[in-house]
């Protein structure tokens, strides 16, 4: 290296230093974190000592950023639940939305594989001590993919409940500003307050700030928002957790994925999961809808757990108000659903009501599509007597 290009590099190196500690003497801890993380990504192939031993400070202070943020104020420590939320400095709308379920939250209905996953992500943030001996960090980040209705914002819940935190849930809403540079710095705030106190944070709907940076229908405002995220999730410290939901997988920008620690894949219900929301959601009508929970997951095949339990409470407010019989708001309810089922699905439908000797195989047939010959085929003779649909 020529003896100018090293004076320049080493006038470089002073600069950014100089920089680095006024920002450290004057208080501005997320500012010189910041400053610390451009500086590890500036050195990493030039000077990889260096970068490293940047690194190792500012992992250092993202661990501390919780407590020390307001131990330096004098004030005892607040948790996420006692912070007072940022906001829209136009609208004043908060740009946090709170999910409270620290007394308590069933768990979601969910497959066995992301059930597993979920309960690790809780473990290990129980067990951070235990991990940190070691030297390994919990998960920091992960991402949940799915349709709408599968349970990925209530996981969200459920996680930071076994935690004994509450789910704080970025609005974009109030976030999104028609401001030029409004809403990269709404999100900072917001995303800068989570990581100071520790919190449990869902970026629900990712996709919206998110998307691909080849996307041109987009200004360029939205993909600057891209390159915070990116900066984001890299830096996310390990005293808190960062989720992200999306409905729309294709529209996230590549990179992102990368990021995240773990990426959690939703699938709509199987028939054992919808029985078994079918029980939850019953409740204490469980007794007089007993008979009828096969023939209602055969009918509700292919619904969300949102749109099952929309289903369930639409039949109990039915049979609480007396409005119909409880064999007609059944047969209706399964007769409205029956466009939307599959040829197998509607047999296994016209099965179930037909072994339920509820409905007679032409009322079956009515409400289901199902020949009368084919249910008579697989459910044997019809009941003499049919209750129900007239």
């Amino acid at each position: 290296m020529a003896k100018k290009e090293i004076t320049d590099d080493l006038v470089g190196i002073e600069s950014d230093f100089a920089n680095l500690a006024r920002l450290a003497a004057s208080g501005a801890h997320e500012d010189t974190r910041l400053l610390l993380a451009r500086l590890v990504r500036k050195y990493r192939q030039q000077r990889p000592e260096l970068a490293s031993l940047l690194d190792q400070s500012l992992k250092a202070s993202q661990t501390r950023s919780a407590g020390n943020a307001i131990l330096r104020r004098g004030a005892p420590i607040k948790d996420a639940g006692e912070a007072p939320l940022p906001v829209d400095g136009d609208s004043r709308l908060a740009l946090i939305r709170v999910f409270d379920d620290r007394a308590g939250l069933p768990p979601p209905i969910l497959p066995g594989s992301v059930h597993d996953a979920i309960g690790a992500i809780i473990r290990e943030r129980q067990e951070r001590e235990r991990l940190a001996a070691r030297g390994i960090s919990p998960t920091r980040s992960a991402i949940l993919v799915g349709p709408p209705g599968v349970g990925k914002t209530l996981s969200a819940r459920w996680i930071a409940s076994a935690l004994g935190k509450p789910l704080w849930v970025l609005d974009l809403t109030a976030v999104m500003s028609s401001l030029l540079g409004k809403t990269g710095n709404n999100l900072r705030a917001a995303l800068d307050h989570a990581k100071q106190h520790a919190a449990v944070l869902l970026l629900d709907e990712i996709d919206a700030i998110a998307k691909r940076r080849s996307d041109e229908s987009d200004i360029g405002e939205l993909k600057r928002l891209v390159t915070v995220m990116l900066q984001e999730v890299d830096q996310w410290p390990d005293t808190g957790l960062l989720l992200a939901a999306t409905n729309h997988p294709e529209l996230v920008d590549p990179a992102l994925w990368r990021r995240f620690d773990l990426v959690l894949k939703f699938d709509a219900p199987d028939a054992a999961a919808i029985s078994t929301a079918i029980q939850r959601f019953l409740g204490d009508d469980l007794p007089l809808f007993a008979s009828w929970i096969d023939v209602l997951a055969a009918g509700l095949q292919g619904q969300s757990l949102s749109d099952v339990e929309r289903s369930i409470n639409a039949l109990r407010r039915g049979h609480a108000l007396q409005t119909a019989p409880l064999e007609q708001l059944i047969g209706s309810a399964l007769g409205q659903r029956q466009e939307a089922l599959s040829k197998a699905e509607r047999l296994n439908l016209a099965i179930a009501l037909a072994k339920a000797g509820q409905h007679t195989h032409m009322q079956i047939s009515q409400m289901t599509g199902v020949a009368r010959d084919t249910i008579r085929k697989h459910a044997g003779p019809s009941p003499r007597k049919g209750r129900g649909l007239k």
